[in-house]
């Protein structure tokens, strides 16, 4: 497959983890990228200087600097042509003792994020009557675990805002992928991107130390390799026509079976009950 150069990609979280590892691979692949944090300071130091590379600052939150990042995008390059959703943190905890300030994080950051970064650059792919929108997502989009309530909260969500934008985008020549990764050495499991919720109850005691114990143990041995995730997600944005889905990882293809496998099941558990439910 050729690869298509001198795309402008536009990647949110730009200054560590995952996200740098992107934009390292769009670059050397030929493309101009708009890198953003919300610490400009940090992203040049995670990715130095690059003619090709413009470094913006970018709350993910703030409708305001989503707009600002996007204009100085487009007076520096004259486009966007994808646009990656990767900032994200990690609010880890059981339901009851997370409070709904955490809870409000979590979907500010990793859902409402998305739709406001989403929102400033549609109308820059409409007028050109193309573009991409990846969204990194989890295999907590697909499935969720104890501990992770809040987290899949924002997932499952942000799947089901970009399942409605490919129907309403894609007449405009737009594309969108939701990208499922599995375990991978990012730096979400890091202290600067995971939060533990803070408000015990006792009756948690037990499992909430084994939890805790499984998820900084996991910090740094995930098994997937975010370098090679990046180029993957750089022949995904390449083809003529992207996946919807992408699932990245063995880890993730072997949930994605479990859940649909799991879904049939509970279909034809109550389909005689389901199929008595019309007006007669």
């Amino acid at each position: 497959m050729k690869i298509i150069n001198n795309k402008v990609w536009f990647i949110t979280g730009a200054g560590r983890g995952m996200g740098g590892d992107i934009t390292k691979a769009a670059l050397k692949a030929g493309n101009k990228v708009v890198a953003t944090g919300r610490h400009t300071d940090s992203v040049t130091k995670a990715l130095g200087e690059n003619e090709n590379l413009l470094i913006v600052k970018l709350d993910v939150t703030m409708q305001a600097d989503a707009n600002a990042a996007v204009n100085a995008a487009v007076e520096k390059f004259g486009r966007i042509d994808v646009l990656v959703n990767n900032a994200a943190n990690f609010i880890a905890g059981f339901f009851e003792e997370l409070t709904q300030e955490e809870i409000g994080q979590q979907l500010q950051t990793s859902l409402i994020g998305p739709m406001i970064v989403t929102r400033a650059v549609l109308p820059v792919m409409r007028k050109q009557r193309s573009g991409h929108v990846i969204s990194i997502s989890s295999t907590a989009g697909l499935t969720s675990l104890d501990f992770c309530s809040a987290y899949s909260a924002s997932k499952f969500g942000l799947e089901g805002f970009m399942q409605a934008l490919q129907t309403e985008v894609s007449p405009f020549g737009i594309n969108t992928t939701i990208v499922n990764p599995g375990f991978f050495r990012t730096e979400l499991l890091t202290e600067q991107s995971t939060k533990y919720a803070d408000n015990p109850i006792t009756d948690y005691n037990e499992k909430r130390e084994q939890l805790m114990q499984f998820w900084k143990s996991a910090n740094g041995q995930q098994p997937g390799d975010p370098v090679k995730l990046a180029k993957a997600l750089i022949t995904i944005a390449n083809e003529e026509k992207p996946p919807l889905r992408f699932l990245a990882g063995v880890d993730a293809l072997s949930t994605a079976k479990q859940v649909a496998t799991t879904l049939q099941q509970q279909a034809n558990s109550y389909r005689e009950l389901s199929s008595l439910l019309a007006f007669e």
